[in-house]
């Protein structure tokens, strides 16, 4: 268990990249936001946007593995659709505002 009382996850920041037209990407926005906000108020996602420019977005999330993380990110509306692809990057946070030590072993 870490400091913060959870268990020992990992960090991941997770690029999120359109490879479809915008107006394909808006076809599904409602039910992505809906899929990130179920992971944040789960605690698996920290907080996710989008990228400016729009082409794209950023998701930081919380996970056992990235294994794990994949087959969330597997349920996404934009994966279903086709319309996204992701590239994860696990870390590790050493330096952090007070406000995120509860994310951090």
């Amino acid at each position: 268990m870490s400091a913060a009382g959870k268990d020992d996850k990992k960090m991941f920041a997770v690029v999120v990249r359109y490879i479809q037209p915008i107006e394909q990407v808006d076809a599904v926005l409602a039910p992505h936001r809906a899929y990130l906000q179920s992971h944040c108020d789960a605690g698996r996602f920290v907080m996710a946007g989008r990228q400016v420019p729009r082409t794209g977005g950023l998701i930081l999330a919380q996970a056992e593995s990235k294994e794990e993380l994949r087959k969330l990110l597997a349920e996404d509306p934009f994966h279903k659709a086709g319309v996204a692809e992701y590239d994860i990057i696990e870390y590790v946070p050493t330096v952090f505002a007070p406000g995120f030590a509860v994310f951090v072993r």
